[in-house]
């Protein structure tokens, strides 16, 4: 391992994550609340795109003609200035050029997330990536505390932040280990880059099974990504970005606990457990919404580590097992094109349109609880006390307040059900031997 390099990729994954989870948990509060809500689906479908067309990039030109640290600074360079530029046309109100202006910095980022593996991979031993890779959760759990502290939930402030993340990170890329593209020099291989050897892997039943359920659940757990932060905010909660970060927190606990439930559950088990857990986000969500039961929307948050890690981390130590070494690469790119990409950009969708005809009061209620609520100057400590608390400002229509909440009930019960189904037929056609933990427990 090259000198310095694990304290350099630390503060790369730490910038890395800081710079998305600056407006990504609470650009859908942003948007309500500036009266852009009907661009939530476009705005949040920018980062599905940029998953799907990544791997063309990656293949094309970041792994043939440049080191990978720089091509990782030119892109951040170029995300960071896109990020400055959202709230200037956002405030001016024109949703149509946000939406463009963002899908161009997903386009730009999303690369990023290869790079940025294949440039620790290349410098550091197997065994320490995971230090090196906790620091990106801790950026992102970063990100929220300070959206929170600052009061920016509901501000399109939240992008000069992430802009300015992004440029530093640009040019402290210059600076990382040199990383030699890993394909200079060969023919460019189509069918790799389109993935078509690793449809060969679908005759696989069991992954064939697993690789539709995983994209179609997807589209109720877009439901928690791009809609969490406007449900806490009716709910009261003052500062939902940073009460979101519980969510990150317990994923760093589970994430630690994965080799230990590997061996007691398998495969199977683990991704099935994630898919309940994310029909337990839900339930909690919907019958904690009617009478405010603030213990089970916390609850619903903190399950994110089990949702994450059981679904996504098992998810993808699977297809490393059963793919063939020789096309592992492109069968990984093959489940982020249709989990991340398909079954995100379309889950996005349906949620924002199900949130603009069903949770209608939204918007008069978030505005009366920001004009109820009094400015209060507060000391650092106070501050941090606020970030996970409930204050529903006294004097508040109770009416209304009912109202709205049922309508995020029902509103909540839809994905509940439709990952439940999910869930059954994943129980019943996933039938595959195969153990991840014995390979891991043989390494």
């Amino acid at each position: 391992m090259k000198p310095n390099a694990q304290f350099k990729l630390s503060v790369m994954m730490f910038f890395q994550f800081f710079a998305w989870g600056a407006w990504f948990a609470t650009l859908g509060q942003c948007l309500g609340a500036n009266g852009l809500a009907d661009f939530g689906g476009g705005a949040y479908g920018s980062a599905p795109i940029g998953a799907i067309f990544a791997p063309l990039f990656l293949g094309l030109i970041a792994d043939r003609f440049f080191p990978s640290q720089q091509v990782m600074g030119v892109l951040f360079l170029l995300g960071g200035v896109l990020l400055l530029l959202v709230p200037g046309v956002a405030e001016s109100g024109n949703g149509e050029a946000m939406v463009w202006i963002m899908t161009a910095n997903m386009l730009c980022y999303m690369p990023t997330l290869g790079l940025g593996n294949s440039i620790a991979f290349a410098n550091l031993d197997r065994l320490t990536f995971p230090k090196v890779r906790v620091w990106g959760t801790i950026g992102w759990i970063a990100a929220g505390l300070l959206v929170g502290f600052l009061g920016w939930s509901s501000s399109f402030d939240i992008f000069y932040l992430a802009g300015a993340s992004s440029v530093i990170l640009g040019l402290f890329s210059f600076t990382l280990p040199n990383t030699p593209p890993p394909a200079k020099g060969e023919p460019v291989n189509m069918r790799a880059l389109l993935m078509f050897d690793a449809l060969a892997i679908l005759k696989r039943p069991a992954f064939l099974v697993f690789l539709a359920c995983s994209c179609l659940i997807c589209i109720p757990l877009a439901y928690y990504y791009g809609l969490t932060s406007n449900y806490l905010s009716n709910a009261g909660f003052e500062q939902a970005a940073s009460t979101m970060t519980l969510g990150q927190m317990s994923e760093i606990f589970f994430m630690l606990l994965i080799p230990f439930f590997f061996r007691k559950l398998g495969v199977k088990w683990m991704i099935l457990v994630g898919m309940l857990s994310w029909v337990a986000r839900y339930l909690l969500f919907a019958y904690g919404a009617s009478e405010q039961v603030i213990w089970m929307l916390l609850l619903s948050v903190a399950l994110h580590g089990i949702c994450y890690d059981f679904f996504f981390v098992t998810g993808f130590m699977y297809t490393d097992k059963v793919a063939p070494e020789n096309i592992r690469t492109q069968a990984q790119s093959l489940l982020v094109f249709f989990t991340q990409g398909i079954g995100m950009y379309f889950g996005y969708q349906v949620a924002f349109g199900r949130f603009g005809k069903e949770v209608t009061g939204y918007g008069n209620l978030n505005e009366a609880i920001s004009s109820a609520r009094t400015i209060e100057e507060l000391g650092v400590l106070e501050q941090l006390g606020r970030m996970f608390a409930v204050s529903m400002p006294e004097g508040l229509d109770a009416t209304m307040l009912t109202n709205v909440m049922s309508q995020w009930k029902e509103f909540w019960t839809y994905p509940a059900f439709f990952a439940g189904a999910i869930a059954v037929v994943f129980f019943l056609t996933f039938w595959d031997k195969v153990s991840v933990a014995e390979e891991e427990g043989g390494e």
